[in-house]
């Protein structure tokens, strides 16, 4: 069975605290759900604002595969202006619990009954598709929200939903209730908030009930705990339930998520399923065994399927099978003693509390195989002067194939005018050019280690260097000595 996607990022998700996007950063997030397959495009709220249906309108310019729709309170002013952006539908919400219809609404049932029925009427008069989100459906009475469905089917309603809007579901009273509604001869969908941590599972839960449709946002982002999160709902469809599918591209799910993660400054955790960056990464000695050896062990699919790749992490958990691997990847060959050496290193490394990386692990292995490149540049002597109203201004002595040079030099922040100091005394390797500057903190606080990497380049050649200290400024200058010394060896 074929399971459709209504995709809400642009609505609910931006309802997530702090999130606030742009009317391009919108349509760049549609373009791509249209281009993953996405069946359904909740654009946003058309009742919100003139910006907020300026940003609707360029969506629905675009001729895209997906329905588009607007979310939309029973009124006729809501859907006037959904109207106006001329969306294909619109997500009509409507308060099926008692709490809702007499402390939010001041209404009874009967009168929600006739605001709703009237809603729907009305919408279908001006040729719209109808989705009808029974709003904190999961405290509602199951009789009376059978009966707003039924009203809701005979006035001629599209589909309907059930919104778990607190989050209150388990799977098994997700699966029950959508039992006991699939009978209606219409689609139900599911909408799940994930305040329990439960929505993704209450989806599935909600689709092996008789949904045949879910609302999600990418990442799971959205007020409070969040939404269902799309990439984890369609990747369990895809892999854990055979009977039913969902026409998604799935090479595209990783890209999507760092797009909305990016747009919407929401940061992704690192042990997030499917998209985290350690969903992929191994560093224990008995898990890369076992990758390496047949992926299946210990992964639950490829991450090629959703357009990511695994990695090994070099670290105090690490395995020989791991270290092995990732040398070979870059090329060095080692004997078995100097193996031992490089994973010893490492090891060692590791304890002090300190991220291995891929410099990390080639300038060990190097030292290792005795491959020292001369250091004909040597940083003697570093000073800065820099503050407010004072043009930043540095002095380098270097010592360059045993001979001593001083030069100074101004630059637009302290670390530009240093690296501009020590280019004053290097002037006969002015053919070096520094392509790109990284730079990470290590830890936190104000007297974190700064991680400084740079990338060189003379001709074809193009070499890497980093430079590890407490000061920004003297870190940089390392690693910009450090990579020209590699690229005039």
């Amino acid at each position: 069975m074929n399971i459709k996607v209504l995709d809400t990022t642009l609505r609910d998700g931006e309802q997530t605290p702090g999130v606030s996007l742009s009317s391009s950063e919108k349509l760049r997030i549609a373009f791509n759900l249209d281009k993953i397959g996405v069946d359904f495009i909740e654009a946003g709220s058309a009742i919100t604002s003139s910006d907020e249906r300026e940003s609707i309108k360029d969506i629905t310019k675009q001729g895209f595969n997906a329905e588009i729709l607007s979310f939309s309170r029973p009124l006729n002013i809501d859907i006037d202006y959904c109207l106006d952006c001329d969306v294909d539908g619109v997500n009509l919400v409507v308060p099926t619990s008692d709490l809702h219809i007499s402390d939010k609404l001041n209404k009874n049932r009967d009168e929600l009954l006739d605001m709703s029925n009237a809603a729907i009427e009305y919408c279908k008069d001006h040729g719209l598709v109808v989705e009808l989100s029974a709003e904190d459906a999961s405290r509602s009475d199951i009789n009376f929200l059978k009966t707003v469905f039924l009203n809701a089917i005979d006035v001629g309603v599209d589909r309907v939903c059930v919104c778990d809007t607190v989050g209150i579901f388990t799977p098994e009273s997700s699966f029950n209730t959508f039992d006991s509604l699939s009978n209606l001869d219409i689609p139900i969908s599911c909408h799940c908030h994930n305040d329990f941590g439960l929505a993704v599972s209450n989806t599935l839960a909600a689709i092996n009930g008789g949904a045949s449709e879910f609302h999600s946002t990418i990442n799971g982002i959205g007020e409070r705990a969040g939404n269902a999160s799309f990439e984890e709902i369609v990747l369990c469809i895809n892999n854990l339930l055979p009977n039913f599918e969902v026409d998604i591209d799935l090479s595209q799910i990783y890209n999507i998520s760092k797009l909305v993660s990016r747009l919407s400054s929401v940061y992704i955790q690192p042990n997030k399923a499917i998209v985290g960056d350690n969903a992929f990464a191994h560093e224990s000695g008995i898990h890369s065994d076992g990758i390496i050896k047949n992926v299946s062990t210990y992964e639950p699919f490829n991450p090629e399927l959703i357009g990511r790749t695994r990695k090994f992490i070099m670290g105090k958990h690490m395995g020989t099978h791991g270290l092995d691997n990732e040398l070979k990847k870059l090329g060095f060959n080692v004997d078995k003693n100097q193996f031992k050496q490089i994973y010893d290193n490492i090891k060692e490394l590791a304890n002090k509390g300190k991220t291995v990386t891929d410099v990390d692990l080639h300038i060990i292995t190097e030292e290792v195989l005795n491959i020292n490149f001369k250091d004909r540049i040597k940083l003697k002597e570093l000073n800065i002067v820099s503050g407010n109203n004072v043009t930043p201004t540095a002095s380098v002595k270097l010592i360059i194939d045993g001979e001593e040079y001083l030069d100074a030099a101004v630059g637009i922040g302290p670390v530009d005018a240093a690296i501009n100091a020590v280019n004053k005394s290097l002037s006969s390797f002015d053919d070096i050019e520094l392509v790109e500057y990284h730079v990470d903190a290590i830890s936190g606080g104000t007297d974190a280690f700064i991680d400084v990497m740079v990338k060189l380049k003379k001709g074809d050649n193009i070499v890497s260097a980093r430079g590890t200290e407490p000061d920004i400024i003297n870190a940089s200058v390392k690693a910009y000595i450090s990579g020209i010394n590699r690229l005039i060896e």
